[in-house]
């Protein structure tokens, strides 16, 4: 079952919820207009239907693997890659002084889901390659910047990020891969790097490494870690390409889904070191690289939006077209489609309402990122940067466990042929499962939530945003739309759960911080759906105000969202506050020993 482009949907969630639109109109961003925000989208769209998603399954049937020291990945890849690149779509987001566009994050990860959504083994690989860009432009000396940044926009070489060894994951404190100055500015690096996502492929000529290393004289812990660029081929001064650095695949992983992606276990210095160059300042690689992370981080809850979206799409097809036998049959041979069925009809709202949720949080999430580069005054981006800190963790861990939760609900909607591969339901869950762990796993996110985020400037950041949801709650008790229901009531009721998980943990983060990272994760939970059900509010009131009468759809989708979804955030609220109990100390001992 193919992938349509929810172009309608998205564009709703960009300009009526997360108020891009507005912004454009405002003139915020040079030379782009509406009109032009929705031509993209809509090429997008086609380019993603019509090139990426039909590579998908042929990617996860045929994985990418390694032959006589070489990476073998399907024809049709390395055809829908160069046809990625020579539409431009790579230089989206990158900065024109180098041959990219430099279009705004908001419309540069709408275009990342429909990537996603389509393929997200292929998405993968062009979120890195951009990420590698910023942290280059921001920090790279202007030398390295004119000889790698113009063929990295263009996707005529890619980009990798790496971070993790085989001895320490997420804790990079411990990292042992050497970078030893040569005299001449470059570096000779050692060591080994795991899971690193295309650090080897046939799609490109050359690939570009961004790499964190310790010098030989680096103090120890997180303090120690500089940044390094580091080539496939080495590069001459006039561009062209000349011999093999020492950096090699030793390995590609065996993953459960996302198939079509190599992931590689890459060795340096199994001769004399592969010949690096510093990017930034020595010592401070890894504050740099969160550049990097952070906006991959967007890109990773995007991509669980994409990969749910397509699984909701293949699960509601198969709920037209599978009969099973009616609820209410009174003859043993009538049939019906199975979504006649109100369990069924339940899952599909579900999940539809769940993508919705997670789009708002992330677009949102996008538009105060760009707010924060492009408003025009400096409390106005320095209040967008507050906000963008405070949903980047937001928009990684909900995204992404959405994407987890609405591909396992899809492979329910198919039933038995749900866990048979030929269906494809199973590849969207098994794609999706990668996204909660990567780029800091989602309890990575929690603690970064509630130990830096929530405490930002005194808890001001969040204390401001849920006072903006307060004003969209109020909007909707004011309405007396029928068609809302209790939205407002339920909505009411998260939003005062948030603030008095949130008041709880900002105490709880003096006094005894272990309990307040103990309750860190299902507070993000109830962040997620607190947010995510005032911002789908937020478009139905959009819809209700433009629509003649009321336009059904956002606001049976906030209604339902907001009536099944955001009741939980009650429990959560306890959850938070009681979870130290039995999280830490004797209790959880008495059970794990």
């Amino acid at each position: 079952m193919g992938y349509n482009a929810p172009v309608s949907e998205m564009l709703f969630t960009l300009n009526r919820i997360a108020g891009f639109g507005p912004h454009v109109e405002a003139g915020l961003f040079e030379d782009l207009d509406n009109a032009t925000v929705e031509a993209i989208l809509e090429e997008a769209g086609r380019f993603a239907t019509e090139e990426l998603a039909p590579i998908n399954r042929i990617g996860d049937a045929q994985p990418a693997r390694l032959e006589d020291g070489k990476v073998v990945m399907p024809e049709s890849w390395r055809i829908a890659y160069r046809a990625f690149c020579e539409a431009g779509w790579n230089a989206l987001p990158c900065p024109r002084a180098f041959g990219g566009q430099e279009l705004p994050v908001a419309l540069s990860m709408a275009c990342a889901e429909l990537w996603n959504g389509a393929n997200m083994a292929f998405g993968l690989n062009p979120m890195l390659t951009q990420a590698g860009v910023e942290a280059l432009y921001k920090y790279g000396a202007e030398p390295l910047k004119q000889k790698y940044l113009p063929k990295l926009i263009s996707g005529e070489w890619t980009g990798s990020m790496q971070l993790t060894e085989p001895h320490a994951g997420s804790d990079l404190r411990f990292l042992k891969t050497r970078a030893v100055p040569q005299g001449d500015g470059t570096y000779r690096i050692t060591g080994t790097k795991i899971f690193i996502t295309y650090g080897d492929h046939p799609l490109t000529d050359n690939i570009i490494h961004i790499v964190l290393a310790r010098l030989p004289d680096a103090p120890p812990g997180t303090k120690g870690i500089s940044m390094f660029l580091i080539p496939k081929f080495l590069v001459s001064d006039d561009g062209s390409l000349g011999r093999r650095n020492d950096v090699y695949a030793a390995k590609l992983e065996h993953k459960l889904g996302i198939h079509g992606s190599p992931t590689c276990v890459l060795n340096y210095g199994d001769g004399e070191g592969a010949i690096g160059w510093l990017v930034g300042e020595p010592h401070r690689g890894l504050q740099n690289m969160f550049v990097m992370m952070n906006q991959a981080r967007l890109g990773v809850g995007v991509q669980g939006v994409g990969v749910a979206e397509h699984a909701f799409q293949h699960a509601l097809a198969y709920a037209k077209d599978r009969k099973q036998g009616a609820i209410t049959a009174t003859v043993e041979t009538e049939m019906t489609p199975i979504i006649n069925h109100p369990d069924v009809v339940r899952m599909l709202l579900s999940m539809k309402a769940k993508i919705a949720a997670a789009r708002a949080i992330c677009y949102t999430n996008a538009v105060a990122i760009d707010l924060s580069r492009h408003a025009r005054d400096a409390q106005a981006r320095a209040c967008a940067d507050a906000e963008a800190a405070l949903l980047t963790p937001i928009s990684k861990a909900f995204g992404s466990d959405i994407g987890v939760e609405v591909a396992s609900e899809g492979i329910q909607v198919h039933g038995g042929m749900g866990f048979i591969e030929e269906t494809g339901a199973a590849q969207h869950y098994r794609d999706a499962r990668i996204a909660p762990i990567y780029e800091g796993t989602n309890g990575i996110q929690a603690i970064d939530l509630v130990g830096r985020k929530l405490a930002m400037n005194g808890g001001e950041a969040v204390r401001a945003f849920i006072g903006g949801l307060k004003e969209t709650v109020a909007q909707v008790k004011a309405s007396n739309e029928p068609a809302f229901g209790a939205m407002g009531e339920s909505l009411e009721g998260g939003v005062a759960a948030l603030e008095e998980s949130s008041r709880w943990l900002l105490g709880q983060l003096t006094e005894n911080r272990d309990a307040a990272l103990a309750g860190a994760t299902p507070y993000g939970r109830l962040f997620g759906l607190t947010a995510g059900g005032v911002l789908l509010a937020r478009g139905a009131l959009a819809a209700a105000r433009e629509a003649d009468g009321v336009a059904e759809a956002p606001v049976a989708l906030a209604r339902h969202f907001a009536e099944t979804q955001v009741p939980a955030t009650g429990g959560l609220k306890q959850t938070v506050m009681q979870m130290h109990e039995t999280v830490l100390g004797d209790n959880a001992a008495a059970v794990l020993g």
